[in-house]
């Protein structure tokens, strides 16, 4: 119990609030999210749906380059983000370790002044959402992987029908497969979203929270009320 006291003041209480702010605003909405793309309401939910067409269509294919080209292609998008992640990463561990940031961040309009703990903790924030950030994209880039080796290792289209082979059956499994790498790009890319949240506690509290509000709504905007979906669903 004393060290939860001694913990609890390390930041005053309204630093507090807006953490608890972001973090459950970005668990409910990644919740939230992830039920939507169950229930054919999202951008995710109806790209996900033409993965599952896609692979249905490669069961009548007898030559499926295009198939493993496209793959390749949907997979360069989390290979660059993983690469990108691991150099935001080390600059993060190289400004905790310097003692120079501080200042620059109080000689900045706006911007909040706080001791240096509370500022290294603020890095530390920003340092878990994109370490957070590259294991979403490199597990993303694995499960494309997967869903190469699923279509390499698919029947050719004449053995669908000599053998009385589930069509439905394959593209259940390849776009499901396929479609969770995107979700799991996806997720990755939510933090990013949320790290430019988080980049609003350097000015303040208020500004943090509003910053998080802020990016929930763009990003409910941009997955169940685009032009893109509508288009999609069309």
């Amino acid at each position: 119990m004393e060290l939860m006291f001694k913990v609890m003041a390390l930041l005053p209480w309204l630093d507090w609030v807006a953490v608890a702010v972001f973090f459950v605003g970005w668990g409910t909405y990644a919740h939230y999210s992830r039920r939507g793309a169950g229930q054919h309401r999202s951008v995710l939910a109806a790209t996900n749906a033409v993965r599952r067409l896609w692979m249905l269509q490669t069961t009548y294919r007898e030559v499926r380059v295009i198939d493993g080209v496209v793959i390749q292609n949907l997979s360069t998008s989390p290979s660059f983000f993983a690469s990108t992640t691991i150099l935001i990463i080390g600059g993060l561990l190289a400004v905790l370790a310097g003692d120079k940031a501080n200042e620059l961040v109080r000689d900045l309009p706006f911007a909040q002044r706080t001791s240096v703990l509370i500022f290294d903790l603020k890095l530390i924030l920003l340092l878990g959402i994109f370490v957070y950030a590259f294991f979403r994209f490199t597990w993303s880039l694995r499960q494309y992987t997967f869903g190469a080796l699923l279509v390499a290792a698919a029947p050719e289209a004449k053995r669908f029908a000599e053998e009385n082979l589930s069509r439905e059956a394959f593209a259940d499994k390849a776009g499901r497969i396929v479609g969770l790498a995107a979700e799991t790009f996806n997720d990755g890319l939510r933090g990013y979203y949320f790290a430019f949240a988080a980049i609003g506690w350097f000015f303040s509290p208020l500004v943090f929270m509003a910053a998080t509000l802020g990016v929930i709504y763009i990003l409910y905007q941009r997955e169940y009320r685009s032009e893109v979906l509508s288009v999609l669903t069309s």
